[in-house]
């Protein structure tokens, strides 16, 4: 039985749980592989985040759970957990992951990107602005202000006139004044 504060955790304190008992190493190294295709979630080598801590990640799911049609979703989730737990070495995967066919990994990828500010993720950015979903339009207007250089702002300038407004919204404030 899972209990109440892991279910009401929120994905942060879920990743933090991970890191605990798995190390950070561990598991930014795991997160990274899964994203690169270099790790199958399921693997008994690898780490089980459904049981890790005693269930302190469920959320999850369960590998058995996936099928081709939604084998993507652990790719999300290691993503997700990298929004919270990092290590710079898993920038080539990260930025990798912003050209997966899977678009909520493209987009969760971008949101890593721009927390983090992955080297790299800006000119990967500049095609995810043309992307078919507006959520990867968006987060990729947010690594283009988070980290883009002059080079990017014409891409964000063209996110101004997006027929989404959450795109347009995302342009806004990547192309506006910095409170850093």
């Amino acid at each position: 039985m899972v209990e109440d504060d892991v279910l009401w955790a929120t994905p942060g304190e879920r990743a933090r749980a991970a890191a605990d008992a798995l190390g950070d190493d561990a598991l930014t190294a795991w997160c990274a592989a899964l994203l690169a295709g270099r790790a199958s979630w399921g693997d008994p080598a690898d780490p089980d985040p459904h049981w890790v801590g005693g269930a302190a990640v469920d959320g999850w799911g369960a590998p058995d759970h996936l099928d081709e049609r939604t084998a993507y979703w652990a790719r999300v989730w290691a993503a997700r957990t990298l929004l919270y737990v990092w290590d710079e070495r898993c920038s080539v995967d990260v930025v990798a992951g912003l050209g997966d066919p899977a678009w909520r990994v493209r987009e969760m990828c971008a949101k890593v990107a721009a927390r983090w500010e992955v080297a790299g993720a800006a000119d990967a950015c500049l095609v995810l602005v043309d992307d078919a979903v507006s959520r990867v339009r968006a987060a990729a207007a947010r690594v283009l202000g988070a980290m883009g250089d002059s080079e990017h702002t014409a891409a964000a300038v063209r996110l101004l006139d997006d027929a989404d407004v959450s795109v347009r919204a995302a342009a806004e404030r990547a192309l506006g004044p910095r409170d850093r």
